[in-house]
């Protein structure tokens, strides 16, 4: 999937619509609107620093129409662009790559302390033992090193874009 910080509203409300059990529209509100007001984490000051690394299916994996996947693509180029936000695409043909154990956010807070965070399934779990954070940290790097690099993360980017 698309994170969450960089979802549309139709991809965030797409998703939830598919959720299982189903979910009540009042409850599909909700939900959307709380993804996109944790968007504001994108343009606040002091600025977070963040580096998303996507699988290239999760920019080929249709969730919704093309209606809901064009400007998915078109505000994942926007973001791109700004200077606290890096996005690279990890390619479909990469072969094994350590987030086939799953996705994780590795961060570093203002105080230099770094924690791992986990989500499956509607559970959520924020890692905090060193060796485990460690874990997760050379996770990254690696993943860093497999990922197209920015710029031609985003020439992948308007190629699908175009597609959809």
């Amino acid at each position: 999937m698309i994170p969450g910080l960089l979802q549309t509203e139709a991809y965030a409300r797409a998703l939830f619509s598919r959720h299982c059990p189903q979910l009540r529209a009042e409850t599909i509100d909700q939900h959307a609107e709380a993804r996109l007001n944790r968007q504001k984490l994108l343009t606040r000051t002091p600025t977070a620093e963040l580096s998303f690394i996507i699988g290239e299916t999760a920019l080929t994996n249709h969730v919704g129409s093309s209606e809901v996947m064009r400007p998915q693509l078109d505000q994942l180029l926007q973001a791109g662009v700004m200077p606290n936000v890096e996005i690279q695409v990890m390619p479909a043909n990469q072969g094994f790559c350590s987030t086939l154990n799953g996705a994780f956010v590795y961060l570093e807070t203002l105080e230099h302390r770094h924690y791992g965070y986990v989500e499956s399934q509607e559970v959520g779990v924020v890692v905090s033992e060193r060796a485990k954070v460690s874990a997760f940290g050379l996770r990254y790097g690696k993943l860093r090193s497999q990922a197209l690099n920015v710029t031609e993360s985003a020439r992948l980017i308007e190629r699908l874009a175009g597609e959809a």
